[in-house]
């Protein structure tokens, strides 16, 4: 059991409970407050490792609590969590040194990604993976494709891939079940989210992304469509 803590910041209870209950079964201590001023002493008073906070607070704001911290502590990570989607808020909160910028409603495996790699980034990380975390040593591979969780790096014959956070997510999917053939649901679910109520279209969408960046100029072609089913990740044999 880690002896991370992160401190939550939010005013909605039942958001502040899930956040509880998901980070625990991560491993991670959690400390809960309801406002900005109780964040604030919580802050003052943990040893806290990463803070989850809200903008929309009351007492404190958010974005005041935000400057309140960098004014006395440059490094702990912190993620703002907000119903806006503005660009001007995201980028008033990352322009006073929020490290992440996540809108409500979130998925939360997306959320707790960047909070492993916020943690690693940590200069108050010992650099050892937390429980149930990606290993930065250990890479998903077929042929000449390589994937690193942890880093987030992707490379095809040595050449660096840059994927989006979804374009990402998909092609871990593929290669974590290489050989194995997955249906669109199937991918829906684990790599969007079960609350996820689009059209199943998204999946080829994405995966026609992935194809035209992984396969498109590199043989062999990796990815492959098996009709009426769905999708598989495979070396040339």
């Amino acid at each position: 059991m880690s002896d991370t803590t992160i401190l939550v910041v939010e005013d909605e209870r039942k958001i502040a409970r899930l956040l509880q209950i998901e980070l625990e079964s991560e491993g991670y201590a959690v400390s809960l407050a309801p406002d900005g001023v109780e964040g604030w002493a919580a802050y003052k008073a943990g040893d806290i490792a990463l803070v989850l906070l809200d903008v929309m607070l009351p007492g404190i704001s958010g974005i005041d609590l935000l400057q309140r911290i960098r004014a006395v502590d440059a490094e702990t990570p912190i993620i703002m969590l907000t119903a806006k989607g503005s660009v001007a808020d995201k980028v008033t909160g990352l322009d006073l040194g929020a490290n992440d910028y996540v809108t409500k409603p979130f998925d939360m495996e997306e959320l707790l990604a960047r909070i492993r790699v916020l943690l690693r980034k940590s200069p108050t990380s010992n650099g050892a993976p937390a429980a149930g975390e990606p290993d930065p040593d250990e890479w998903l591979c077929a042929a000449d494709l390589r994937l690193n969780e942890a880093t987030r790096q992707v490379e095809r014959a040595g050449q660096e891939i840059v994927l989006t956070q979804r374009e990402f997510d998909l092609l871990a999917m593929l290669l974590r079940h290489k050989r194995l053939v997955l249906g669109r649901e199937q991918l829906l679910n684990q790599v969007w989210g079960f609350e996820y109520t689009g059209n199943t279209n998204v999946v080829d969408v994405y995966i026609r992304y992935v194809r035209k960046k992984v396969d498109e100029g590199f043989s062999p072609e990796l990815i492959h469509t098996v009709r009426g089913v769905g999708y598989v990740l495979r070396d040339a044999t």
